[in-house]
């Protein structure tokens, strides 16, 4: 029977935290074919939809095979399999930080280029169909009433921006007075009181910071795969010096105090 070559503790650990990595492989594929399922009736709306679930798909999956091997070449001492992980954690950890680095360094100038990017297509009523129904989407879906104020739908307010009683009784509305192109005479809506803007910026920075947090997350993760690794891989090429740094010193072997041996020398 072949003498263990790795730590028998380090092997446990290892084996867990390949489990832990697995175990977030699987989270983001099931977490990508959700998204998948979800927002398959809004296909023809959502830009770069196919590429995103790919790329999630690809990232879940190399996790998933990474993880498997690192686990088998640990249980079962295969320095290939080992030094194949240590590869991959290697170049894992350096695009993960690297990407979660940009986009900390990014996140601070989204709010501005976000806001320029939605103030050039003002105003929402001239604007192209495209743009009016998509603002009539999040409208409806955040509650909200014009981009950054009701003013942006100048003279031609949307029902999308009408509220019920309902929504009235809880505070989210407004009275507002205007005169569209068509009547001469001033007309009052009720409307959301709040723009989309804020909502809309909340909903992107919150997912800005999941994303960042995955990464650089994956990223600690590799790093630590990566000192595991080495360590397991440095045991099995100095199986001999490990099994001599098991082994108790002769220096800390039992000896018999001085004065029994001066007691017991010849001539005393």
């Amino acid at each position: 029977m072949a003498q263990n070559q790795i730590n028998t503790c380090l092997k446990r650990i290892f084996t867990v935290f390949n489990c832990f990595f697995a175990i977030i492989g699987a989270i983001i594929i099931l977490l990508t074919l959700l998204s998948q399922v979800v927002t398959d009736v809004n296909v023809e709306e959502l830009e770069g939809r196919t590429s995103g679930l790919i790329t999630l798909y690809v990232v879940g999956i190399v996790t998933l095979t990474i993880a498997v091997l690192g686990a088998y070449g640990a249980n079962r001492e295969n320095k290939v399999c080992l030094i194949i992980f240590l590869v991959c954690m290697v170049i894992g950890s350096l695009m993960m930080l690297r990407v979660g680095i940009v986009i900390a360094t990014a996140r601070p100038q989204v709010e501005g280029v976000l806001e320029n990017k939605l103030r050039s297509l003002l105003p929402l009523d001239k604007a192209s169909e495209d743009v009016r129904q998509k603002a009539d989407d999040v409208q409806t879906n955040l509650q909200c009433c014009g981009l950054f104020s009701y003013n942006d739908w100048e003279e031609n307010i949307p029902d999308s921006c009408l509220c019920n009683r309902m929504q009235e009784d809880e505070g989210l509305c407004q009275t507002v007075s205007y005169r569209s192109l068509f009547q001469s005479t001033q007309q009052r809506k009720t409307i959301f009181s709040k723009p989309c803007f804020p909502t809309i910026m909340h909903f992107l920075l919150m997912i800005i910071n999941v994303v960042m947090g995955v990464f650089l997350t994956l990223g600690m993760l590799a790093v630590l795969g990566m000192i595991l690794s080495s360590i397991m891989i440095h045991q099995m090429r100095h199986r001999s010096r490990a099994t001599m740094l098991m082994t108790v010193p002769a220096i800390f072997t039992a000896q018999p105090p001085k004065y029994e041996e001066l007691q017991n020398a010849p001539g005393y």
